[in-house]
């Protein structure tokens, strides 16, 4: 697993498998958000199954599924409240990682400075300098 720090509460990923999520609650994640639509890509594991094995191991499970080009401020929010009520630390992912980042950032802009956004982004490896504008005047 390719697991990256956004925040000391939330870490992304790209895809995970069925049998990462007993790796994931003994390394301390508490829950698992899922950002993937059902049937993205030939042989990628069904929210329902990796939410299936998130509870088997003891982990809460969210299943937020997202596009990059319908992705909505109503979305970002969704994620925000996602991570307000799921204990942590939580594991985000999709296929890269890069739709959880984005989600992430969306539901900090006003919270935090748009230059720590950014910079949290790009030190797990994640170029959201194109997301500016929208970190900047959010809503």
């Amino acid at each position: 697993m390719d697991v990256r720090p956004l925040t000391d509460g939330l870490h992304v990923s790209p895809q995970i498998a069925v049998a990462d999520l007993k790796v994931l609650a003994a390394s301390g994640y508490r829950a698992v958000i899922s950002n993937r639509p059902d049937g993205e890509e030939p042989g990628q594991p069904s929210a329902a199954e990796i939410g299936d094995a998130a509870r088997e191991a003891g982990l809460e499970f969210r299943h937020l599924p997202v596009t990059v080009p319908t992705m909505t401020e109503a979305d970002a929010a969704a994620f925000g409240v996602a991570l307000a009520e799921l204990p942590g630390p939580v594991l985000g992912f999709c296929r890269s990682g890069t739709r959880t980042t984005m989600l992430w950032a969306l539901s900090q802009a006003g919270v935090r400075p748009t230059d720590e956004i950014v910079a949290a982004a790009a030190a797990a490896g994640y170029d959201l300098e194109a997301l500016r504008p929208r970190l900047d005047h959010p809503g």
